[in-house]
Parts: C-alpha cells; sequence; structure tokens
C-alpha cells in the first residue's frame, strides 16, 4: 500500500533526510502494492527490473531486491530465465489466506477492541469517510484500495506489529484473489466496516468479533474460484504519475 510517512523538512523549509523518509526501495514497494491493492496491477502482470528502474531512476539491484522481498510474501512469482510477475494464486492459496485472516483478524479485533482510544477510533471514522467519498466520487480504484487499508488500519490500533507486518501481506494477497476469482464487487460492503468501528468505540469485543468473522466470511463466500482472464497494460501506464 502507498507508504504515507512524513515529510520532515530542515530550518530552511527543505526535506531532511530521516529514518522516517521512504528509500527508493520503499517508494517502488509502496507503487506496487497500491497498484495491486487498486486493481491496476493484476496476475500475471510481468514486472520487469528494467523497466521499474527506469520509471523510478534506480538500479536493477534496488528493483531486484523490492521483487525478491515481495516474493517471499507471496506477491510476486519469480520464475528463472523468465523474471518476475505479479503472483497468481491458486485456490488453495485463496483458502489459506483467508484461513489466516479469519484467525488473525479476530485476535486483532478483541486488541482493537481492548487498546482503543479517542484518538484511534477518530483514525477509524476519518478512514470510514475516505472510503464514502471516493465511492461518492466514483474512484472505484481508491475505494478498493481504502477498504482493504481497513482491515490494516484496524491491527495498528491493535498495536501489535507483527499482526500488522502479516495482515499487509494478507491484504494485498487478498487483493490478487478478488481480481481473480470475485462474482460480485470486489470490495468491503461499508456498512460492515461502519458496525465494527461502532462496536469496537463501545467496547463490545464479543459483537466486534463476530461481526469481523461474518465480514470475512461473506468475502470469501463472494468468491467463485474460477479462474478469469485478466487485461494488461504496460507498467508505465499503470505505475505512472
Amino acid at each position: 500500500m502507498g507508504l504515507r510517512l512524513p515529510v520532515i523538512v530542515d530550518a530552511g523549509g527543505r526535506r531532511a533526510a530521516t529514518a522516517d523518509t521512504p528509500s527508493k526501495a520503499d517508494r517502488i514497494r509502496g507503487a506496487l502494492l497500491t497498484a495491486i491493492l487498486e486493481h491496476r496491477l493484476g496476475p500475471g502482470t510481468k514486472l520487469g527490473e528494467d523497466e521499474i528502474g527506469s520509471l523510478y531512476g534506480v538500479s536493477r539491484t534496488i528493483v531486484r531486491g523490492v521483487l525478491q522481498s515481495l516474493a517471499h510474501e507471496g506477491i510476486v512469482d519469480i520464475e528463472k530465465n523468465r523474471g518476475a510477475f505479479v503472483a497468481h494464486p491458486s485456490v488453495a492459496d485463496a483458502r489459506e489466506v483467508f484461513e489466516a485472516r479469519r484467525l488473525i483478524e479476530a485476535a486483532v479485533t478483541a486488541l482493537a477492541v481492548e487498546r482503543r482510544a479517542p484518538a484511534a477510533i477518530a483514525r477509524l471514522r476519518a478512514h470510514l469517510e475516505a472510503e464514502r467519498q471516493a465511492t461518492e466520487e466514483g474512484d472505484r480504484a481508491a475505494a478498493i484500495r481504502l477498504s482493504g487499508e481497513f482491515h490494516i488500519e484496524l491491527a495498528r490500533i491493535a498495536g501489535h506489529r507483527l499482526y500488522e507486518t502479516i495482515l499487509t501481506e494478507l491484504v494485498a494477497r487478498s487483493s490478487l484473489i478478488l481480481l481473480i476469482y470475485h462474482r460480485r464487487e470486489p470490495r468491503c460492503a461499508d456498512d460492515h466496516h461502519q458496525r465494527l468501528v461502532d462496536a469496537i468505540e463501545a467496547g463490545r469485543a464479543s459483537e466486534a468479533v463476530g461481526l469481523m468473522s461474518h465480514h470475512l466470511a461473506e468475502i470469501f463466500e463472494a468468491l467463485d474460484l474460477d479462474v478469469r482472464p485478466t487485461g494488461g497494460h504496460s507498467l508505465a501506464e499503470i505505475l505512472g504519475p
């Protein structure tokens, strides 16, 4: 997903180089994940090192490192003598990903209730508003991405960094799965997120966990598990400004 790190400036108003400033590798990784979450970068798309390097003005070594990292997470496939491609999850992968999400997100939801605070609830409400605006404005790509990022925001509120890292990977893989296998609009229902936030804010842990379980089950049940062909565009069209 897109990285939203703070921009630090020095006394002269110049951007300062800090640990919070995203590296070139972070920028590429963020762009690829955002394109996947927004369903602009589909399964099977070739990720040419030279083309990505040219787009971002970086060496093939940096691009290769990013692709290898994403391959380790199951988001990219690297084939010998052919290169890197956006992963094409199998039916078995789809089942495993959603089984993992149901287990992890039940724990995340319970922790979010336990560790909720007014500022955290305000962040969730702001996220819901962003989802609503994207939908009203017909920005389908942003609406899809924000729906997935809602689940990662819950992990941040839960304060569990490992769950957040794992869930970031699972949400990206889910996006690929939804793009291939969905039979209905591949986006979380707005009222599901609203009801989850209401239950979390009220401290109703059991209800919130149940809502999350039902929510994920409904997303999974919307899959028909039949492979669908995906059209392609060039990386420059997908990742370019």
